[in-house]
């Protein structure tokens, strides 16, 4: 997983607050690529790999959130950064906090689902649907990565996250669709994990676009 350049905390004075909301950031966009990995070995029927793969993202998501308290814990302690400042962290580090949790859930759903038996168009259908949320991430962290470097360059991978989410829509109910479709050779609790797990998806789609909204908002302030 690449560290990227996260400028607009290093440009600031360092602060082991701003080192661990770096790291926080980091791996709760790591999760996504995590996901769908899980997901790369469930479509194969490798089980085992499945299972370490879910096992790693709940380790990362784990240590994200221990992050999350750290970095409240830390920011609670230092005025050398402003209060505008502080807050603009604090919500970042939230909203990948969410990010990661519904990620995690969505994972939960897939260590439930992996003896079941699931029509193959509609586990296709989700390595692509978790494949755009990897696309979708991977745009949100550049977004951050250019807020002071390039504020412009910000705001257009905040706008392709946008996009990119509304893809991850129309992949979210043509899904619900081939739920109908296949709905007779699936037992009802499959099913019913199976939506759980789509919605997850999405739900982590639009945390993302919502980060994304709110990297518009800093970049700006960068102008």
């Amino acid at each position: 997983m690449r560290k990227g350049s996260y400028e607009w905390f290093e440009r600031r004075r360092k602060t082991k607050a701003l080192e661990l909301s770096k790291e926080q950031i980091i791996k709760a966009l790591d999760t996504a690529t995590l996901l769908h990995q899980a997901v790369q070995s469930l479509t194969h029927g490798i089980k085992e790999d499945v299972e370490q793969r879910i096992q790693h993202l709940f380790e990362t998501e784990e240590e994200v959130d221990k992050l999350r308290r750290e970095v409240f814990k830390e920011m609670s302690k230092h005025t050398a950064l402003t209060a505008d400042y502080r807050e603009d962290i604090l919500h970042l580090v939230k909203r990948l906090d969410t990010l990661a949790d519904h990620i995690k859930d969505a994972a939960r759903c897939i260590e439930m689902l992996q003896d079941i038996l699931i029509p193959q168009e509609l586990i296709q259908n989700m390595l692509a649907m978790t494949s755009t949320l990897v696309e979708c991430a991977s745009a949100l962290r550049t977004s951050i990565e250019k807020i002071s470097s390039d504020p412009a360059e910000a705001v257009k991978h905040s706008i392709k996250v946008e996009e990119i989410e509304n893809n991850i829509d129309k992949e979210y109910l043509n899904i619900k669709k081939l739920l109908i479709k296949h709905g007779k050779q699936m037992n009802l609790g499959a099913i019913i994990i199976f939506d759980n797990l789509v919605e997850f998806i999405e739900q982590a789609a639009d945390m993302c676009a919502d980060t994304a909204d709110y990297i518009i908002i800093l970049s700006s302030r960068e102008q």
